[in-house]
C-alpha cells in the first residue's frame, strides 16, 4: 500500500491570476471593493443574542443545555467568526484597531480568545495557500497521518476540530505567537468567561463552550472547513457553497469569489458570482453542508491528506498581495 501523502503543485495558488482575469474583464467589480460598517452592529446585536440564550438556559436540564448549543448556539457562533474573519481583512471599519476591537467583541461568546490569533493567521493561509509551515487551514503532516481516512477518526477530528487547530499554530513559521493584542485578546476573553461563570452559573458556561465546538466540528456548519479547500472533487483547490445556509452564514460559503477579491465584504460576495457567472458556474461546488459532512465522514477516498500543497517560492510573497485591490485597500 502507497504511503499515504498530499498532493502536490509546482504552480502558484490558483486565485491571483483568476483575480487579475476577472478584474479585466469584469473592471465593474471593484466598486464592491470597501467596508460594511453595518457589521460591527451586527456584532452586538449577535453577542446580545448568544448571551441571552446562555442567561435563559443557565437552570435548564443538562441535555437541553447541549441541544440548545448544537441546534441554535452553534449558528450564532459561526456567523460570529465570519465577523470575525471580516474584521480580519479591515472590511468592517476604516481602522485597523477599530476592526481588531471590533473582532475580540465578536470573540466574547466564543469561549476561547482566538480572534487575534486567527487574523494573523488567515492573512497568511490567502498569501501562502498550501504551504506546509505557513498556512494554518491545512492540516499538519502529523494531524494528517493520525486521522488519515478513518471514518471514527474523522468523526472524531471534526469534533474536536477547535483542539487541533490550535495544535497547528506550533509548526507555522514566520509568524508572531505572541504580541500586546493577542495578550489583550487573552485577558479579555478569560475575564469574561470568568464572568459569565460567576454571574449566569455552569451551565450558560458549557452551553458557550459548546456552542464554540459545534459551530465549527461536528456539525452541518463544521463542513464549511472541508467546502473550502479539501480535494473532494478531482484537483480543483477552493471550492464554493451555493446552499441556503449562506443566508444565516453570511454568505461564507462563497469562498472562491472571497480568495479572489478578498477585499469585497460579505454581502456582495454573491454580487461578485452573479456579474461575472462564466469564471464561477464552470467550477465545481456545494449545494450541502450536511451532505459533505456525511461524505467526507464516510468516504475512504477522502481524507486530510486531500489537500494541495506547494512550495513557499511559487506563492505570494508578501501579505500585501491578498488585498487584490489596485484602486482601493483597506488598513
Amino acid at each position: 500500500m502507497a504511503t499515504p501523502a498530499f498532493q502536490w503543485s509546482d504552480d502558484r495558488e490558483p486565485h491571483r491570476a483568476r483575480t487579475q482575469a476577472l478584474l479585466k474583464s469584469h473592471p465593474e467589480l471593484r466598486r464592491y471593493i470597501g467596508r460594511n460598517p453595518a457589521t460591527g452592529g451586527l456584532i452586538v446585536a449577535v453577542v446580545v443574542a448568544q448571551l441571552a440564550l446562555a442567561f435563559a438556559i443557565r437552570a435548564q436540564p443538562w441535555w437541553l443545555v447541549i441541544l440548545a448549543s448544537w441546534l441554535l448556539g452553534a449558528f450564532l457562533d459561526h456567523a460570529l467568526f465570519v465577523m470575525v474573519h471580516e474584521c480580519a481583512h479591515d472590511l468592517v471599519f476604516k481602522r485597523r484597531w477599530e476592526n481588531v476591537v471590533a473582532a475580540l467583541v465578536a470573540n466574547l461568546p466564543q469561549f476561547f480568545p482566538s480572534a487575534v490569533s486567527f487574523r494573523h493567521y488567515h492573512l497568511k493561509h490567502h498569501a501562502f495557500q498550501g504551504v506546509q509551515e505557513l498556512d494554518a487551514d491545512l492540516p499538519s503532516e502529523w494531524e494528517a497521518r493520525l486521522v488519515h481516512n478513518r471514518t471514527v477518526g474523522k468523526a472524531a477530528w471534526m469534533l474536536l476540530f477547535p483542539l487541533f487547530q490550535i495544535a497547528r499554530t506550533f509548526h507555522l513559521r514566520e509568524i508572531k505567537f505572541f504580541d500586546a493584542w493577542v495578550v489583550t485578546n487573552w485577558i479579555v476573553q478569560i475575564a469574561f468567561n470568568a464572568a459569565v461563570w460567576y454571574v449566569l452559573g455552569p451551565k450558560a458556561f458549557v452551553y458557550l463552550a459548546a456552542s464554540l465546538f459545534f459551530s465549527i466540528g461536528l456539525h452541518p456548519l463544521g463542513a464549511r472547513w472541508i467546502q473550502e479547500h479539501y480535494l473532494t472533487d478531482g484537483l480543483q483547490e477552493t471550492y464554493s457553497y451555493y446552499g441556503p445556509l449562506n443566508a444565516i452564514a453570511m454568505n461564507v460559503g462563497h469562498h472562491n469569489e472571497h480568495h479572489d477579491l478578498p477585499s469585497v465584504p460579505w454581502q456582495h460576495l454573491p454580487d461578485i458570482r452573479r456579474e461575472a457567472p462564466e469564471f464561477y458556474d464552470t467550477l465545481q461546488s456545494h449545494r450541502s453542508w450536511t451532505a459533505l459532512m456525511v461524505r467526507f465522514v464516510f468516504d475512504r477516498r477522502l481524507s486530510l491528506f486531500s489537500r494541495m500543497t506547494r512550495a513557499k517560492f511559487v506563492s505570494a510573497s508578501t501579505d500585501r498581495g491578498v488585498d487584490r485591490s489596485p484602486s482601493a485597500s483597506p488598513t
